[in-house]
């Protein structure tokens, strides 16, 4: 299994972020990660 730059902490953070109203473009600036990987992590650990 391939290893994570992030913590799972860290992507329940950003996912939070997302949720309360943050922009997501801006969290995935402010994470360096593409829109992507936010909605494969949002899939993955929001459900």
């Amino acid at each position: 299994m391939k290893k994570t730059r992030y913590t799972e902490e860290q992507i329940v953070f950003a996912l939070k972020q997302a949720e309360t109203g943050t922009r997501v473009g801006e969290v995935c600036r402010k994470m360096g990660i593409s829109e992507a990987t936010f909605y494969n992590w949002k899939k993955k650990f929001a459900g």
